[in-house]
């Protein structure tokens, strides 16, 4: 029969739409673009995710062994000084070295000289000595362990991506501190609870091993000598240029000195985190405004860290953005809002929920300012400056802690935090207003 006997042909049935699952367009999830490209970078990144999670459960089992030593809060509060003031000291030289040396050579020492310190806990608490000099000894040590490491480290990243993956590498490495420093302490306290002090202290040996295992895979690291043609390559081709001589820490911070956009990075920080830095004051907020409890201050410690977790999770749109100066003065200004909004706030939740902003905008300014720092560098300078980097994320917020202390002695809580915030919106503005430049700073022509 022909076709046209047989009539015309039928219309296809079209299934009528459904109403689809609403879904997060993908573009806003972290971009996991550098874990994909690079091997090293992975490796690296997942190294660093799992023993920083292990240095923040020997973290809180050494402030638990100090208590149940001691039991004086005074004492636990010297863990925190014993690890700041080598943490300065040898965050600056930490960083000269690592513009002299082969950085995977000196990440793989510091590692390993950390790891042994986990060792000599360990073994202390199996032995039952209970010497708190003793812990504070290991701690100031794995302070400078992690001060020489951390510039070597950040400094590698720029090696082993193109400049134009790096705020998505660093909001990766955002993601890991704050999940380190949210599921570290837990961790921490349930193994200390079900299996002693020495558990905690042997599972973070165990997790310097993804550490030590990613920087061994790694080709060598030598800075690129002053002078050179070009970024260094991976394998650390050496060519006809001069020898990388010693660097000097006062060499870094001349440099950083005569470069406007680089200092304001810091300044922006340091805005932040001693003019509107809260945390101190949690314990007497608490109790004062909310009426709660030990409960209620853990809620509020761990609310900035959600939010800054959450910032991470969905940092996809973070590489899309080219103004990075705009931004973080952006961010800063969120931050310094935020706090001053939680600060005129009594209700619990809305405060927790302006916690987690300010945590979300910090953890953006973090991104844009170590992306400011590694590609606007020098490959023979990123160690210093990594290594000033160290000394403000480090004494930026325990100067915070006592002006916010002192302010509510003086006056109240309340006042020292709205005070607080306001003085960090207001120093932003002003340091904007100085450095007009510093909003124009574009990434795709990075200049220091």
């Amino acid at each position: 029969m022909s076709r046209a006997a047989r009539g015309p042909a039928p219309t296809p049935v079209v299934p009528a739409p459904t109403s689809a699952p609403w879904r997060l367009p993908v573009r806003f999830l972290a971009d996991v673009t550098p874990l994909r490209r690079s091997a090293d970078f992975r490796r690296l990144w997942c190294g660093n995710t799992v023993s920083w999670v292990g240095q923040q459960m020997t973290a809180l089992a050494v402030s638990l062994q100090v208590y149940a030593i001691t039991g004086s809060t005074f004492s636990v509060g010297l863990v925190g000084l014993c690890s700041l003031v080598p943490l300065i000291v040898a965050g600056l030289y930490g960083g000269a070295v690592a513009d002299t040396v082969d950085r995977r050579a000196l990440g793989l020492v510091s590692a390993s000289g950390a790891a042994l310190l986990s060792v000599v806990l360990a073994a202390a608490a199996l032995l039952g000595l209970r010497q708190v000099w003793l812990l504070y000894t290991v701690v100031a040590l794995q302070s400078v362990c992690f001060a020489m490491s951390t510039p070597a480290r950040s400094s590698m990243i720029p090696r082993l991506l193109p400049r134009e993956q790096l705020p998505a590498a660093n909001a990766l490495s955002s993601l890991t501190t704050n999940l380190g420093l949210m599921g570290g302490p837990m961790l921490g306290g349930a193994v200390v609870g079900l299996w002693g002090f020495q558990a905690a202290y042997l599972i973070d040996v165990a997790a310097f091993s993804a550490s030590l295992y990613a920087m061994w895979r790694l080709p060598s690291m030598r800075p690129e000598p002053v002078g050179g043609t070009g970024p260094a390559c991976a394998a650390g081709a050496s060519g006809d240029r001069r020898p990388q001589q010693r660097a000097s820490v006062r060499g870094g911070l001349r440099f950083l000195v005569t470069r406007p956009n680089l200092r304001v990075t810091f300044l922006a920080d340091l805005a932040a985190m001693v003019l509107a830095q809260p945390r101190a004051l949690f314990p007497a907020i608490a109790g004062l405004w909310y009426g709660g409890d030990t409960k209620t201050v853990g809620l509020l410690v761990a609310a900035p860290a959600v939010g800054a977790v959450l910032g991470g999770l969905f940092s996809g749109w973070l590489g899309r953005i080219h103004r990075h100066g705009l931004a973080v003065l952006l961010s800063v200004a969120g931050w310094g809002t935020a706090v001053t909004v939680f600060g005129l706030t009594r209700n619990l939740w809305l405060g927790l929920l302006f916690l987690a902003l300010a945590g979300c905008a910090d953890s953006i300014s973090a991104v844009f300012r170590t992306t400011m720092l590694q590609a606007a560098t020098p490959d023979d300078m990123r160690g210093r400056l990594q290594g000033v980097f160290i000394v403000v994320v480090a004494g930026g917020p325990r100067l915070g802690d006592f002006l916010a202390g002192s302010a509510a002695d003086l006056a109240s809580p309340s006042w020292a935090v709205v005070g607080g915030g306001l003085g960090c919106v207001v120093a932003i503005a002003l340091i904007a207003v100085q450095w007009r430049n510093f909003a124009r700073y574009d990434a795709r022509s990075p200049q220091p």
